[in-house]
């Protein structure tokens, strides 16, 4: 992964920092999104907006980044993007300090970016993917986290944060063993982070989905054809999830309406851990 600078040609304008939509699900917050180019953050990324947030979408992909932003736009959202390589200290802490540039403030925040590891026995991983993996998918998550505490606290005060983990870091996972247990590392931030600031009215929660109907996913199955059929017979609800199911918890958890609820793994499975 290139190390990519964090950038953004968007420019802030008053109307950005002053606008904040009074219907919707998460009407007046500003939401930061990592890896929201694509898949479930893209689907998030869009949800938010139209339930009333002004978003600031962060990935490595700039032509992603700028089609989901004007898509939004175009439906009436208010939305920006910034370039962001989760394994680039400086780039994840940029990113964050330019919602609040943006926006004058932080109220929630989508921790969705990771990257793929090639399934299979835990013998046959590559060191070389092991670190890539680390570094993006617990690394920049706990960077991320601590960049957004930091502006939540300046800035609103309270907040949420939602990781998104997965099914696969809450048992045994033969075929994908470093992505699962680099999960379960990321669990556990999350309830270690739900307790250090829940005190001062800072959430965070973690979802765990399961087989969603992503570009991973499809990566997956032509590595091994037949996993999506496999992980349907699986599923009780006997259907792959889409993204924009996913990405319903996640608003529900950044929500006021969660508000009782911190420090949880939801898993967001069609029952499949049932």
């Amino acid at each position: 992964m290139d190390n990519a600078p964090t950038t953004d040609i968007s420019a802030p304008s008053a109307a950005d920092a002053q606008a904040a939509p009074t219907a919707g699900l998460l009407a007046g917050k500003v939401a930061f999104i990592t890896g929201a180019g694509r898949g479930i953050g893209a689907a998030a990324a869009r949800l938010f907006a139209r339930e009333g947030a002004r978003v600031l979408l962060a990935a490595r992909t700039e032509a992603q980044l700028q089609a989901v932003t004007e898509e939004i736009r175009a439906a009436g959202g208010t939305a920006h993007y910034v370039l962001c390589d989760l394994a680039d200290s400086a780039s994840v802490r940029a990113a964050v300090d330019r919602a609040v540039e943006l926006y004058g403030r932080l109220d929630a925040a989508f921790n969705n970016g990771a990257t793929s590891v090639p399934p299979g026995p835990m013998d046959q991983a590559r060191e070389a993917d092991f670190d890539h993996a680390y570094a993006v998918n617990l690394k920049g998550q706990w960077l991320a986290m601590a960049a957004e505490v930091a502006a939540i606290r300046a800035t609103a005060g309270t907040g949420a944060i939602v990781n998104n983990s997965s099914i696969g870091s809450l048992g045994g996972n033969p075929e994908l063993p470093v992505y699962g247990a680099l999960k379960r590392a990321l669990n556990s931030l999350t309830e270690s982070a739900a307790v250090t600031y829940g005190p001062e009215g800072i959430r965070v929660n973690a979802i765990a989905p399961g087989a969603t109907l992503t570009e991973k996913i499809r990566f997956w199955e032509e590595r091994s054809p037949g996993v999506l059929d496999r992980l349907t017979a699986q599923t009780p609800l006997r259907r792959i999830a889409a993204p924009d199911e996913i990405a319903e918890a996640a608003a529900w958890l950044l929500s006021d309406r969660s508000s009782y609820v911190t420090g949880t793994v939801l898993r967001v499975d069609g029952g499949t851990r049932a």
